[in-house]
């Protein structure tokens, strides 16, 4: 029997693939290669699809025939993107989750772990979020992460599919280095680029409150990212399962001009970033408690932010 991992093909998938194939896991990848590629996803069973579009219900149902559980990672992801454009957003996120459910029921499989966000809890106002914080999306990207989670709670309810959210905080660094984050849509890769192009980092927005008046995020090692998926997969064999939701980060707050700090020591050339208007949709704080994961599962994050920009650094310049 396989494990689904839905956008395997792409940054993060990419990991959880690798990760379920090195502990001896057969893999289905499912993924429209959009942002992803081929050569990522190893030994594991590749078809090539959008999730979005319904009339492939068909062969999506027919690529779950021998899975036991899906890892679903494939969304759009940009939130100024989902600001300009939010129906295609919705029609994007929240279609694909609809017929990848669609798919499951009748096919039989009832184990989900989702790819959610921490773009769930808008601008909370609180130093730390809990999963019980209550779920203000700021963007339609946000929007379309809290709908996915009620659709598999409904789902839960309708016909006893067994699934579980992680929210992820924001996600850095490289486990190998053949699978770099290729697309410059993240903070380090971001500076990376700029760094290539003989530009300064861009800085949007330093008029924040916060300490140095960028904004602050919870930043988490891809690698650890792949971990919780592992161990959200053994909860869901559990009969006990008292939460279906869990923040996935280091609970530590790192600030944009502290990441580019860190971007300069890994480089070793200095960097003088150039600060620009906000963007819409950024909140100024956004940090995760995981005390919850902690306990449940008994994960917590291995790796720290130099470990995150050092392992980036070196895919980047393996990949350019």
């Amino acid at each position: 029997m396989s494990i689904c991992v839905t956008g395997g093909a792409g940054y993060i998938g990419a990991h959880i693939v690798r990760s379920l194939l090195a502990a001896g896991q057969e893999v289905v990848v499912v993924d429209d290669l959009s942002t992803g590629a081929a050569g990522r996803v190893g030994q594991a069973n590749l078809v090539e699809l959008d999730l979005s579009d319904t009339s492939e219900i068909p062969r999506l149902t027919a690529a779950l025939s021998n899975c036991t559980a899906v890892i679903h990672i494939a969304a759009k992801k940009q939130v100024a993107e989902s600001v300009a454009r939010p129906a295609w957003y919705y029609q994007q996120n929240v279609g694909a989750m609809a017929n990848l459910l669609l798919a499951m029921e009748t096919q039989g499989v009832d184990r989900l772990v989702f790819s959610s966000s921490a773009a769930c809890y808008g601008q909370p106002g609180v130093e730390r979020v809990t999963e019980d914080t209550p779920t203000q999306p700021i963007n339609p990207y946000g929007a379309t992460k809290v709908v996915g989670e009620e659709l598999g709670q409904a789902a839960a309810k309708a016909w006893g599919l067994r699934a579980v959210n992680l929210r992820y905080f924001n996600v850095a660094g490289s486990g190998w280095d053949d699978l770099g984050d290729p697309a410059v849509l993240n903070l380090i890769p971001i500076i990376f680029e700029r760094i290539q192009q003989g530009q300064p980092p861009i800085v949007f927005g330093d008029d924040y409150p916060t300490p140095d008046g960028s904004c602050i995020r919870d930043y988490i090692h891809v690698m650890d990212i792949a971990s919780a998926h592992t161990q959200a997969l053994d909860y869901l064999e559990q009969d006990n399962r008292p939460f279906d939701v869990f923040n996935v980060g280091t609970g530590q707050g790192t600030s944009v001009f502290e990441v580019i700090d860190q971007a300069e020591a890994a480089v070793k050339e200095p960097m003088n970033p150039q600060v620009t208007a906000r963007r819409p949709g950024d909140p100024a704080a956004l940090v995760g408690d995981v005390t919850r994961i902690n306990q449940v599962f008994g994960w917590q994050a291995s790796y720290d932010l130099k470990g995150m920009v050092d392992s980036a650094w070196r895919a980047w310049q393996i990949a350019h």
